[in-house]
């Protein structure tokens, strides 16, 4: 088996062994805490430009199918285990992980301390790293780590989001034509959404259209006159990679948004993930990076108005700073690990988002009141 190189831009390097596809990548090095949902993690856009390393000691012991994709391919940079499961033993596995990743392109290590891995990226925080089965050189691989650009003022949204408007329709999963029926009743009008896609998982338009909505999703570049074009009674904002503070176009639109169609036309928006966050800075909020993120699927969260707590499902290095928000704009959830900001609300308007996703996929199901919320915002 060929030896494959993680380094990281502080100078330490981990030897193992490559699977998937071979070549080199660079990306910011972040961990996951999932046991499970390792496909669901891989297609996730959010995670592009980051390579993930998942503290599970054995991974890919069910293989991959195409029911629990998120997107129609991976967007890691690359893949870190402990240990890779040779068998793919279920009976939904279409195939094994290291062939997914090979016919997918994206590179894969094993074989290596992830405990070691996770403690150093709690301690330090993110860092930029390289993974390479080319260059096997240990100083030449972090001088290349270093040069990496990482992902701080880095808008990456441009290079996952769709194009063109899409109609979202019960039957339509991703373009696999599994059947998802809505809650709407045979011919009753269904309220349109209009989702902007900054990248997005596609477990979020089937909770939209379950909740028994008609889902339109645009490029998240769509400015502000095109979304309204589609007269939606709901705007949906969606998770998405990269640095918020660097989507100033995409932050523009949301204000404007927010004053044409939630002010103005009462227009409920929910943003989840890069939504909320987008959300934030519209509202005129700051963003910051977090030391090493939250990326997980047990991740505690009180709701600030019932006093409940929720276990969700996360993945963000960036988070709104509360004290910059103004004071019509509310803290809703709050992460009970480090008490950051989880959701935020606007005291008069229609205009709300958590960082956390209550689309589950993979993971607890605490959240899903949030989509129930949306829809009866929107009457």
């Amino acid at each position: 088996m060929d030896i494959a190189k993680l380094a990281l831009e502080d100078g330490t390097v981990f030897t193992g062994r490559a699977f998937g596809a071979r070549g080199e990548v660079d990306g910011e090095v972040v961990f996951n805490t999932s046991m499970t949902g390792y496909q669901e993690i891989l297609t996730d856009p959010s995670y592009h430009g980051q390579i993930v390393a998942m503290t599970y000691p054995m991974i890919g012991n069910y293989g991959v199918n195409t029911e629990d994709a998120e997107s129609a391919r991976p967007w890691v940079r690359a893949f870190v285990v402990r240990e890779l499961s040779r068998i793919a033993s279920n009976h939904r596995s279409g195939a094994t992980l290291d062939a997914y990743l090979a016919e997918n392109g994206v590179l894969g290590i094993e074989g290596i301390d992830t405990r070691a891995l996770v403690r150093l990226t709690r301690e330090r925080g993110a860092l930029k790293g390289i993974v390479s089965t080319i260059e096997l050189n240990d100083t030449r691989l972090v001088q290349k780590a270093k040069a990496s650009p990482g992902l701080i003022g880095r808008d990456l949204t441009a290079e996952v989001m769709g194009e063109g408007a899409v109609s979202w329709e019960p039957g339509f999963i991703g373009g696999f034509g599994l059947e998802d029926h809505g809650t709407a009743k045979p011919g009753e009008k269904r309220p349109h959404v209009v989702a902007l896609d900054f990248g997005m998982k596609w477990n979020i338009p089937r909770h939209l259209v379950e909740s028994g909505c008609r889902v339109t999703v645009v490029p998240g570049s769509t400015p502000a006159e095109g979304i309204l074009e589609h007269r939606p009674d709901g705007i949906f904002l969606s998770n998405g990679p990269g640095d918020p503070a660097a989507l100033s176009g995409a932050t523009a639109t949301v204000r404007t948004l927010i004053k044409d169609a939630a002010e103005s036309k009462g227009i409920p928006i929910f943003g989840i993930c890069l939504g909320h966050q987008l959300l934030g800075q519209a509202f005129g909020g700051r963003t910051f990076k977090l030391k090493f993120g939250h990326r997980g699927a047990n991740h505690p969260v009180r709701n600030e108005r019932t006093g409940k707590v929720e276990i969700t499902t996360q993945n963000h290095g960036f988070a709104v700073d509360p004290a910059s928000l103004p004071a019509d704009v509310t803290a809703s959830h709050v992460n009970l690990n480090d008490q950051t900001l989880e959701g935020l609300r606007h005291s008069r308007l229609p205009v709300f988002g958590v960082q956390y996703h209550p689309e589950a996929s993979a993971g607890p199901h605490d959240s899903g009141y949030l989509f129930a919320e949306f829809r009866k915002e929107i009457g």
